[in-house]
């Protein structure tokens, strides 16, 4: 039995950890980098965070600084939010006021430094290699990204309570695509009593979605059924609300945008005909909404 315990120690949680002793860095990104890096400490390493002054609490054993250059030390790990970047630059920070550079974040790394992030992009990857950087995207591994999408359904759940004028039961939805944020989507709304409708392009995610409780049309068919829904979600990043379908819609269609950039809602159209424009950002619940009725153009 004491065998057994080497390699543990008795942490300052009270609790039995690997005894692991890395330094983290975890800078920027949302509750869920704040979750991790508590779970790291409880592991008994010693964790920095940084930019996470809009945080109601932080947990007593994390070590915040204002900026990277205060850790002071080599870090084993970086840990970076999702999306790493919105801009290219700078570190996607909601729960911060401040701005930090990318590059200032990569000036702490050693040689055997391991840089995680999410939605990594190809420049990105191409600086951490200029500085002979091992980077590994954490949001393509599967398991990751299937229960990614549960916090980003259950924001978009949110926001249609908060902007509907009716419960959700009885309420008829366009679902647009059928990836991972669809199927769980389709779950939670079919629980509640809305009728969803899946658009897709292969006639084996429509066939899912009909096990799943729904119905379901091929996308080339959305301007025949537009004006059926009281609300669309749309989870496709391309470009698919043609005028021909934006003309459907009924008066105060809901349209929640969903998907990654560039997202689907737009249509090109310049006579300003959108009725509802609501856009996740980074997967939380916080949308710009603007309202809109539709008119003749011109």
């Amino acid at each position: 039995m004491g065998m057994a315990l080497i390699g543990y120690k008795r942490n300052s949680y009270g609790g039995r950890s690997m005894k692991i002793d890395k330094t983290y860095l975890v800078a920027g990104g949302d509750l869920r980098q704040l979750y991790l890096a508590k779970a790291l400490a409880r592991q008994g390493n010693k964790v920095y965070i940084t930019c996470f002054d809009k945080a109601f609490e932080l947990d007593k054993h994390l070590i915040p600084v204002e900026s990277p250059a205060e850790v002071g030390e080599p870090l084993d790990c970086i840990i970076l939010p999702l999306p790493v970047t919105n801009d290219g630059f700078t570190v996607n920070t909601p729960l911060s006021h401040r701005e930090l550079l990318l590059d200032d974040v990569l000036a702490l790394a050693g040689r055997r430094t391991m840089i995680f992030g999410g939605k990594i992009e190809s420049g990105f990857y191409a600086a951490c290699k200029d500085r002979g950087l091992e980077a590994a995207d954490y949001l393509e591994r599967e398991e990751m990204a299937v229960l990614n999408a549960v916090p980003t359904a259950e924001g978009a759940l949110e926001l249609l309570m908060q902007e509907l004028p009716t419960t959700l039961f009885g309420t008829k939805c366009l679902l647009t695509g059928f990836g991972r944020i669809s199927k769980v989507l389709i779950k939670y709304l079919t629980v509640l009593g809305a009728d969803v409708t899946v658009a897709a392009r292969k006639y084996s995610d429509l066939a899912w979605a009909k096990i799943y409780g729904g119905c379901g049309i091929h996308i080339s068919q959305m301007s025949e059924y537009a004006g059926e829904f009281d609300y669309i979600i749309n989870t496709v990043p391309v470009k698919l609300f043609d005028y021909a379908v934006l003309s459907k819609l009924r008066d105060h269609c809901l349209i929640l945008d969903l998907a990654s950039k560039p997202g689907g809602s737009g249509c090109g159209d310049k006579t300003g005909r959108f009725r509802i424009s609501m856009k996740m950002e980074g997967g939380s619940a916080n949308a710009n909404c603007t309202k809109g009725r539709t008119g003749n153009p011109g």
